[in-house]
């Protein structure tokens, strides 16, 4: 099969080797021509050379002579060669086509004079300008006698030489996009062999305590990458390390790529580890440093680091020189830690591309060229003998820092990082628990008593945490907001002078929405906001329309309150006006046409003002957002095909969510807008689809934001994995292909989806400088309950608990709980209640109902595990009332104990408890007031809920007395004989037992001695 060339990338790169040696710049300005000379040597791994030929043809000519000219471009190579280079030959005629010189190939010769060939380019050479000077690459020196003939043809022509390593570097730094992907691609293998492999197994060695060489190690990390699980699907034939990993502690450091690593053990303080991976033909670069309970010093050493490569990062841009970026860093440096800068790493970085380390563009103080757009840095940093006080071995004296990155210069943002691998302290320190051994097993606790004990603090704890809280805030009186004024007219310029308002006839203004009425005989304007009500009936030969008006005494709604800016003022409850029916000779129209067109027009304006009224409500307290900052660059991290909830219009529409510089948008499909701010996002969760029917990314935010004219805290974007519809017309039978087909392609679906999501946030958390961190719940510890009316899975993360698959979603920050309380835990019952109060005592408690109680423990040994008090009781609690007795004397509830009332095992519990179950079952209705404003006009539900309670309390006052059979007959006589209906003695037991059937209060007899 014949090798392809890509043209149009030889082309191009010719094109631009050509135009750079026109300009004359720099050693460009000195040659005639230049020569590439590339002999057999298999130690050789990087040579500007090979490099070239890569960068050209893609591929590495061994035994191939190029020399460029003015005017021509010979090549002599073996036949093979010659024949993989006549794709890129210029026909004769064709000269000058694609703007390059045409190509001349010469055959090599089986002996090895090649004189003839050999004068010819020289011959080429005196004839290329001024034929004196040739450009060559002086550190390449294949050895052979192929290559030695032709470099003593050279010197004997008398020609002289000049080194163009680092001009043709220069031209060579600036990658097209077809190498910038391949470089990206290298980057990402370099990531996952370091994520996925390294980093996992010194978290192994570490927790195994195993003592293992740093060449071993070193010899795994080569191995790792023959698999294919940690290249990303990329074939390993085409990968391969750019030098073996250096893998350094112990207090043996050299900040060096030039090292190897050692066989000394691994010592558990400072490890540092350097490797790079190769993609068809293309590098990149990735230092970290591992830390096993590292010391705050060592800690804020580290920190320190991180914001020097943060500021070398922005330092590197299009059109700044090197020599300027190092100064400014260093500058950074003596300002921040001067004691640091002898520490510091001598160079910075260097470009990178088919070779390794460019020796030219090295991030030093000397460095005079400047940086370009498109080119990419291996940058590396570190701080050498840096001194452990708290060592006390010889190899934790001494320790140094090491962080290094493969980035992209960029026009004019800071450099972009293409190894997004996470390096912030809690990423690469590797924090150990002390546990302490007990040598009686006897005195050892069991887990249950070490929970409890760890409880008991966490309630001392709580109740002075809480109590200085709240004494905190007790100065904050909340302003309650005065219901608005509405006026009709500011003054009576604007009354409207309507002829029906002079024929004292009820007139609607619909400009100020305002009903003007006659109230004895003088137009009353009313602004529409004042009318509660309004009815209409005919009764007779009239027409009656009665209006009510809101007054103080009257119900406004749950939530807003009796409050009138003047509660003094005289009010009018309601107006009721007649108007006939019958049409009196002369009049052009019924009387009571007025009234019928005012109520239906009212009623108009009426809802026009409570739907724009809604809407400012909605709009009330919305805090403004910043404007999205759009980034225009083609490569932001992006996801398509995604669903929005809540929906944005009635059906929902799919679109694309797109990060930029400091927020996301999503655009849906009609060209609807959703901006969310990074910096208004409380919770970022990351829902994968193990287990789900969906996939999601759910955002809880700090502040609500506007869209579909309603206010949303949660927002969350999703896709559907799995088979939604089935074809039901195919025949199908118990694992036929097709089924097994279709199960395997879900599968993956799912791998390829949950991949995508995966990328996309490694991508927005590079991008933020992960400030916006994704939280992935934890299945494992997740557990049912029903938080809304459905059961759910409902699942911890680091920070929160959350359901986000079901809608509504439901999200609990941790940070913002003061204490969770388990109701309804008895034996017999297989569910009890989770009820979560907040530190905020003026927010509404969260109840969680039907828990499983096999869920008990877990939970328990989570909220332990989170430093979070929790108790446990048998009733459920009317938690309205005690948060409302806790905000109004926060003193008086924490001088008798504070929350220890839930805790049964506290002190005086008995006494405590009683009273507080008597009060709660005296009090227990956590709606009633509610049910009030809402039914107050409801005389009927009224009397059958207070006949029920009648009822019940005369059962239980019954079942309290225990009256035996010879009590409830007196009984029965004495109703008797108050109703007039005593019969004879001898008919009085039969009596009594006929009036007992029919009565319902008496209960079944009571346990008491039964007289017969």
């Amino acid at each position: 099969m014949a090798v392809n060339l890509d043209k149009e990338a030889y082309y191009r790169r010719i094109k631009r080797l050509y135009s750079n040696w026109k300009k004359g710049e720099d050693e460009f300005g000195k040659v005639d021509a230049i020569v590439v000379s590339v002999g057999v040597d298999e130690e050789i791994v990087y040579a500007k050379s090979t490099a070239i030929q890569t960068w050209l043809f893609g591929y590495e000519l061994t035994d191939t002579i190029m020399v460029f000219c003015d005017t021509k471009i010979l090549f002599l190579a073996s036949k093979k060669k010659v024949d993989f280079l006549k794709q890129v030959a210029v026909t004769k005629g064709n000269e000058n086509a694609n703007g390059v010189p045409p190509i001349t190939l010469l055959t090599r010769e089986k002996n090895e004079s090649n004189k003839a060939n050999f004068d010819k380019m020289i011959e080429a050479i005196r004839g290329s300008k001024e034929g004196k000077t040739v450009g060559i690459f002086s550190k390449d020196k294949f050895p052979g006698e192929y290559m030695k003939s032709w470099n003593d043809t050279i010197t004997a022509e008398g020609l002289e030489k000049a080194d163009i390593s680092a001009v043709v570097a220069y031209t060579m730094a600036v990658k097209e996009d077809g190498e910038l992907s391949l470089m990206k691609k290298a980057a990402s293998i370099t990531s996952e062999v370091y994520s996925k492999f390294f980093k996992e197994r010194v978290m192994e060695i570490v927790d195994a305590d195993e003592k293992v060489r740093h060449s071993k190690l070193a010899e795994s990390v080569e191995k790792a990458i023959e698999e294919k699980k940690y290249l990303g699907g990329a074939d390993p034939s085409t990968v391969e390390m750019c030098y073996p990993p250096i893998i350094q502690s112990g207090g043996n450091y050299s900040l060096k790529f030039s090292v190897v690593s050692d066989k000394n053990h691994m010592h558990f303080g400072a490890i540092t580890c350097a490797m790079g991976i190769r993609y068809k033909s293309y590098c990149s670069n990735l230092v970290r440093t591992l830390m096993v309970d590292p010391p705050q010093e060592m800690q804020d050493n580290y920190n320190f680091l991180l914001q020097v490569e943060e500021e070398l990062l922005k330092q590197l841009k299009h059109g700044i020189k090197i020599c300027d970026a190092y100064t400014a860093v260093l500058e950074y440096v003596k300002k921040e830690k001067a004691d640091l800068v002898a520490k510091l790493t001598k160079n910075l970085g260097f470009a990178m591309g088919i070779e390794f380390r460019e020796g030219s563009l090295v991030l030093n103080a000397k460095n005079q060229y400047k940086l370009k757009k498109g080119m990419v840095l291996s940058v590396s940093l570190g701080f050498a003998d840096l001194l452990n006080k708290d060592g006390k071995k010889d190899e934790s004296k001494k320790y140094a820092l090491f962080i290094g990155d493969t980035i992209q210069i960029n026009e004019e943002e800071a450099a972009t990082i293409l190894t997004p691998v996470k390096k912030k302290i809690k990423n690469v320190g590797i924090f150990l628990k002390v546990i302490v051994s007990v040598v009686d097993l006897q005195n050892e606790m069991t887990a249950e008593e070490k929970r409890r004990a760890h409880q008991k603090e966490l309630a001392n704890h709580l109740n002075e945490e809480a109590k200085r809280r709240l004494t905190e805030q007790k100065g904050e009186q909340q302003i309650q907001k005065a219901r608005k004024s509405n006026v009709s007219y500011k003054n009576v310029s604007q009354m409207p002078r309507e002829k029906d308002i002079r024929d004292m006839k009820i007139f609607i203004d619909k400009k100020y929405e305002t009903v003007v009425m006659p109230v004895f005989g003088i137009a009353t304007p009313f602004h529409i906001a004042t009318i509660k009500n309004i009815s209409m009936s005919v009764e007779g030969d009239y027409t009656y329309l009665r209006i009510n008006f809101y007054v103080p005494g009257s119900s406004l709604g749950r939530q807003e309150g009796n409050i009138f800016p003047n509660p003094d003022a005289t009010f009018v409850k309601e107006i009721t006006y007649r108007a006939s029916n019958l049409k009196a000779p002369g009049d052009t129209s019924v009387p009571s046409t007025n009234l019928q067109n005012a109520f239906r027009i009212i009623k108009e304006v009426q809802k026009r003002y409570k739907t724009r009224e809604a809407e400012e409500k909605e709009k009330e307290g919305i805090v403004k957002q910043d404007s999205l900052v759009i980034n225009l660059n083609r490569s932001n991290p992006k996801l398509k095909d995604l669903y929005i909830r809540p929906n944005i219009a009635q059906k929902r529409m799919q679109g694309s969510l797109e990060a930029h510089t400091n927020g996301f948008r999503f655009t849906s499909v009609r060209g609807d807008k959703v901006d969310i701010l990074y910096n208004n996002i409380k919770h970022a969760v990351f829902q994968p689809c193990d287990g789900e029917m969906i996939i999601v990314l759910h955002f809880h935010l700090k502040n609500a934001i506007m869209f579909g004219k309603r206010r949303h805290t949660d927002v969350q974007f999703y896709t559907e994995v799995g088979e939604i519809t089935t074809d039901l017309g195919k025949h199908q039978h118990m694992h036929d292909r097709d089924d097994l087909y279709a199960e395997q392609m879900e599968r993956e679906m799912r791998h390829k989806l949950k991949s995508a999501f995966k990328n996309f946030i490694e991508k927005v958390e590079t991008l933020t400088k992960e400030e916006l961190e994704f939280e992935v719940p934890f299945r494992d510890l997740g557990f049912q309950g029903a938080p809304y009316r459905s059961t759910c899975l409902l699942q911890p993360t680091s920070s929160s608990l959350v359901n986000v698959t079901e809608w509504p979603p439901f999200v609990v920050t941790l940070d913002e709980v003061e204490l969770v309380h388990f109701e309804r835990v008895q034996f017999h019952l297989k569910n009890f209640d989770v009820v979560i109060v907040y530190k905020d005592y003026n927010k509404k408690v969260t109840m969680i109902n039907a828990v499983p109680v096999n869920s008990l423990d877990p939970i328990k040994e989570w909220l332990n595990s989170c430093d979070i008090k929790y108790t446990e009781g048998v009733q459920s609690l009317n938690w309205t009332k005690i948060m409302k007795t806790i905000v109004d004397d926060p003193e008086g509830f924490f001088e008798q104990g504070g929350w220890s009332f839930l805790d049964p095992e506290s002190e005086g519990s008995g006494a405590e408890e009683d009273s507080e179950s008597e009060m709660e079952d005296e009090t227990f209705n956590p709606s009633a007031d509610e049910e009030e404003e809402e039914e107050e006009d409801s005389d009927e539900d009224y009397d059958s809920e207070t006949e029920d309670s009648d009822y019940s309390a005369s059962v239980g006052s019954e079942e309290e007395s225990g009256k035996d059979w010879d009590e409830l007959e007196e009984e029965a006589r004495k109703a008797d004989r108050e109703s007039h209906y005593e019969e004879e003695d001898t008919s009085a037991a039969a009596t009594a037992n006929k009036k007992r059937k029919t009565r319902t209060p008496a209960p079944p007899p009571s346990k008491k001695k039964r007289r017969s």
